[in-house]
Formats: C-alpha cells, sequence, structure tokens
C-alpha cells in the first residue's frame, strides 16, 4: 500500500490530483498488470515538480543516495520492501555485500549508507562495505554525527567471485552509480549484482528514460483519460555538443527554441500565464551539475567561460558530449517561503517514503539539487491510511497520493529502460 504523508501543502487539492484520487482503483489495478510484466528496480528515487497544471518527473535515480533524509518512521516500510525486492532478485541471498560511492568525506551520503545497511540487516541479511578506493587496504571505521559507525572495507577478488576477510557475499548491491565507468573488478561476475551493471551512468542515459516514461504516460492518460501532457515533460536531445570549444551551439540552440514552441502552445491551451523555459542538462549524471535554465534560444548560443566550464564536466570529471533538452516544470510548492520540491522513494515497486528537497536560494524554475539544499522529511499522518478517507480529498495526506502515482510511473518507465538497455 502507498503510505499517505503529511506535507506542507494545506490547499485544496488541484484538478489533476483529485482526479488520481478518484481513479484510484483503476489506478492500482493498471499498476498491478504491470508489474506483472515489467520487474521493478531495486530501488530508486524519482524527483517530481508540482506547478499545480502539472505534475511531472525530473529525474529518476537508480542508486538513490538519500535514504538518511526518510523519516525513521519508515524504517518498517522499508525492511518490509527489501524483503520482497530481495526475495525477487535473489531468493537464497544471506549475504550482501554493499559497494557504496567514493564520498569518504561526504558526512551526509556516509550516514545514507548506514540508514541502508540497517534496512538490509533489518531484512535479515548479512551486510558488510565494501569501497572500491584504492587507499582502503584494511577495514576503516567512520563514526557519523548521528551516532552510528560504518566500517569501509578492501574488496579483494577471486575468480569470478568479490570477498571481503572471512565474508563470501551471495549477492553485490550498489549504492554507486558507476559515473566515472564500470570498474574491473566489477566485470564478469558470478554473483548478482544489484541494480545490475548497465543502471550506472556509464551505459545508462536520461533520453532513453524518458523515452520510456513517455511510452508509460501515453498508455497511462488512455486509462484515467486525461491529457499525457500533464504527467510528462517533453524533450529533446542534442548529440553533438562541446561547449569548450562551442561546437553544437547551432544544433542546441534550434531544439531549444522547437521545444520552447511546443511547451508556449500547450500553456496557452490550459490558459497558462507564466513564461516557458527548459532545462538543458548531461544526458548521463546526478548531484546537479552540467545543468542550466533557459527561456530563449540565445542564451545557449556564445555562453562565457564560467558558463561553458560549468556545463562541459560532470561528476568525476566526465565531459559532456550529449544534452537532453526537458521542459522545465516549475515548482510552486513552497517551505517557510523557500521553494521546495518532492523526492519519492522507493524499493522493488513500493513507495517507501520521501522528502522535500528545499533550497532558500533558488526560484520556482531553478535545478534545486545544488549546493545549500537541504532536506525536510515526510511524515506519516496517523489518523489516515486510504486516500479516500474520511478527512475528504482536500486532505493534506492525499496530495502525496499524486506523488506516489507519477512517482511508480517513473519507476515503471526505469524497469522498461533497463529491459531494453539489457537486449
Amino acid at each position: 500500500m502507498v503510505p499517505h504523508l503529511t506535507t506542507a501543502l494545506t490547499g485544496p487539492l488541484l484538478a489533476l490530483e483529485r482526479h488520481l484520487l478518484d481513479e484510484q482503483p483503476r489506478i492500482e489495478h493498471w499498476f498491478r498488470t504491470r508489474w506483472q510484466d515489467h520487474s521493478a528496480p531495486f530501488y530508486a528515487s524519482v524527483d517530481l515538480r508540482n506547478s499545480g497544471f502539472k505534475l511531472a518527473p525530473v529525474d529518476t535515480n537508480l542508486f538513490p543516495g538519500g535514504f538518511n533524509n526518510l523519516n525513521r518512521d519508515f524504517m518498517p516500510l522499508c525492511v518490509q520492501a527489501a524483503m520482497a525486492a530481495v526475495e525477487k532478485v535473489c531468493p537464497v541471498a544471506q549475504r550482501f555485500l554493499l559497494i557504496p560511492e567514493n564520498h569518504t568525506r561526504n558526512i551526509y551520503y556516509l550516514q545514507n549508507v548506514a540508514t541502508l545497511v540497517q534496512i538490509l540487516r533489518h531484512a535479515g541479511l548479512q551486510v558488510r562495505i565494501g569501497s572500491l578506493l584504492p587507499e582502503i587496504t584494511a577495514p576503516t571505521t567512520l563514526d557519523l554525527p548521528d551516532g552510528l559507525q560504518i566500517t569501509l572495507e578492501p574488496i579483494r577478488r577471486e575468480g569470478d567471485k568479490l570477498k571481503l576477510d572471512g565474508f563470501d557475499p551471495c549477492a553485490i548491491v550498489l549504492n554507486n552509480d558507476l559515473s566515472a565507468g564500470i570498474p574491473d573488478i566489477l566485470k564478469g561476475l558470478k554473483q548478482p549484482i544489484i541494480p545490475p551493471l548497465h543502471a550506472g551512468w556509464a551505459t545508462r542515459r536520461k533520453t532513453n528514460h524518458f523515452s520510456a516514461y513517455d511510452q508509460v504516460a501515453q498508455e497511462f492518460a488512455a486509462i484515467i483519460h486525461i491529457d499525457p501532457w500533464l504527467i510528462n515533460p517533453y524533450f529533446d536531445d542534442c548529440r553533438e555538443i562541446n561547449f569548450q570549444e562551442r561546437s553544437g551551439e547551432e544544433c542546441l540552440a534550434a531544439k531549444v527554441d522547437e521545444l520552447l514552441k511546443d511547451i508556449r502552445e500547450k500553456y496557452r491551451e490550459y490558459g497558462v500565464e507564466n513564461t516557458p523555459f527548459v532545462i538543458v542538462k548531461a544526458d548521463a549524471g546526478t548531484y546537479g551539475m552540467g545543468i542550466m535554465t533557459v527561456k530563449d534560444a540565445s542564451e545557449v548560443k556564445g555562453l562565457n567561460r564560467k558558463q561553458r566550464n560549468k556545463m562541459s564536466v560532470i561528476k568525476e570529471g566526465r565531459q559532456v558530449s550529449e544534452v537532453i533538452i526537458q521542459e522545465g516544470v516549475y515548482t510552486f510548492e513552497s517551505i517557510n517561503q523557500a521553494v521546495a520540491e518532492p523526492v519519492v522513494y522507493m524499493m522493488d515497486h513500493f513507495v517507501v517514503g520521501g522528502f522535500y528537497r528545499v533550497h532558500t536560494g533558488r526560484g520556482k524554475d531553478e535545478n534545486l539539487n545544488a549546493p545549500g539544499m537541504h532536506f525536510v522529511p515526510l511524515a506519516f499522518e496517523t489518523s489516515c491510511t486510504l486516500p479516500d478517507c474520511a478527512a475528504g480529498p482536500d486532505a493534506p495526506p492525499n496530495r502525496f497520493y499524486a506523488y506516489g502515482v507519477v512517482a511508480r510511473l517513473a519507476l515503471l518507465a526505469a524497469a522498461i529502460e533497463l529491459e531494453d538497455t539489457a537486449r
């Protein structure tokens, strides 16, 4: 069952959210049939934007790094979902080797690792953490501000298996998005790798994901009789861009202009008075790097050196040569006058929680995944466990039902995307 959460929003539900609530039986039946045909990723997080007239995903992360930002009340739900996920991908597993990112100085990320280890251990697994860092040559214990500890251990490869001293894992769980490429030590392993290697940014592309999402959104919209644009951001791509050498600018500008025209037409159709914008960002990678907001095609021509440097390199120093041009979705949500966007977390095909990403220094048309952001956990609403509860459709917890629906659409798209990539 999708949890229903309190949010900072207390106003009446908008037309789209109300329609999703009204169509709940049809929606849940449709999801059940789709999960019979597709296997959900082990875990995922989805960044959503709610502009009132539109509720859409703008990014889907298959190696979520914010489990520490979930409300602690979600732990039982996370554990239950983890049990289901483990049974599906590796039913006889007893010992998991967790391989995290190489962020040993990022305390918040390490708290995420510690929380993920807790979830998996509560699900009945033995879990140890293996590091890809060459400087980790012996077990290294790190103390965290919340009182937890994690111990990083050096990994060794024996034939087609990874091991730690005194530990022979049944499966490998990656919490590393492979932005720097797939290390040789992970190639050709006998042990199951969860998520699979092709889920990492070494091979994954956002345009492939949103192509799959477009298919899902079209089918879903036909089922509940809505315009798919209300839940689906337009997008295009530019495959041969070099920001440093200023090559590909004309192609990028032309595609930005065309996309803005399409958005402008939809705004006119729905009487939206805001200025259309697009987000230009690297087609692979996360951490809010290589992103710019564009409201006119001329803005991507003749970028200054600072702008070119910002757009040309992403995580792990990877050069950007492919970008996705995505319809910008305003966020009209705020917490204490700061702009906010919901992030929904899932394990297997279950929603297990979420939080608001909040940024006091960014606007409603800007990327919030940037330095200076903070997180506000969504909390359980104890008096309401169903979206059609006695409190009525305007009750704040019901808004999260809409979030969960759209996030699960993105999760289904990720499942289809991974199936296509594996072929």
